[in-house]
């Protein structure tokens, strides 16, 4: 478990582009790919991105048509289209096709600096500032969400609390009190009947990476990375 950089996917057909905004991205702290084609791109894209900046006219496949590719795959990462068109149309058709915004060339470099980090931002997807669990789980630790393949899934406070507990001590084991005395501390009573409860639908919640959170019978809870 580490303290992860995004890493942010860069497509371009223009090799000059790409190095430009590959060079100041680094600069800003961030991971990069990139990639000179909509078709490229597809090979390259994994959950560790979290955020695509994406070309408009390309050969081959267009940057839209490869937005409405994902979005129809059930992919939410976010995107921001480059393009040197910059009509009303255009905008919409961005929009549309499932954009989360719309830069037009030639760009100031600041203004792309700015329009992706208020992306991640609005998106909760800044793992500069989470945990990185593994290669499909991390934590956004200011905006207290879990990604389990780069989408975001719905944790109750207490799950989110727990899940935070065991990942953030991990391979530490957390008795059953443990966990009490952390998550719920001075509330109500809380049998500890509760904890299996909120661990049992915490599983279910991370898909393949419930399996994570292991029972170690007589002793507690605990989180071991696979």
């Amino acid at each position: 478990m580490t303290t992860a950089k995004t890493k942010i996917l860069i497509i371009d057909d223009e090799a000059d582009i790409r190095e430009i905004l590959e060079f100041n991205i680094k600069n800003e702290g961030y991971d990069t790919d990139t990639a000179s084609s909509a078709e490229e791109a597809l090979q390259i894209l994994s959950s560790e991105h979290c955020l695509i900046l994406l070309d408009v006219m390309m050969g081959g496949m267009s940057g839209f048509h490869l937005a409405k590719k994902l979005r129809n795959e059930g992919n939410t990462i976010p995107i921001i289209f480059l393009t040197a068109r910059d009509s009303e149309n255009d905008m919409l058709t961005g929009f549309s096709t499932g954009g989360d915004d719309y830069i037009s060339k030639p760009f100031s470099i600041k203004e792309v600096i700015a329009r992706v980090k208020a992306v991640l931002k609005r998106s909760g997807n800044d793992s500069n500032t989470g945990l990185s669990v593994s290669d499909g789980l991390r934590i956004n630790e200011n905006g207290k969400q879990v990604f389990v393949n780069n989408n975001a899934i719905k944790l109750t406070k207490k799950e989110y609390e727990i899940l935070y507990l065991l990942i953030k001590h991990s391979p530490r084991i957390f008795t059953r009190d443990d966990i009490l005395n952390k998550v719920w501390q001075n509330e109500s009573i809380v049998m500890e009947r509760t904890i299996d409860v909120h661990i049992t639908r915490l599983r279910k919640k991370l898909c393949e990476y419930g399996d994570y959170i292991i029972n170690r019978s007589g002793y507690g809870y605990c989180f071991e990375i696979k």
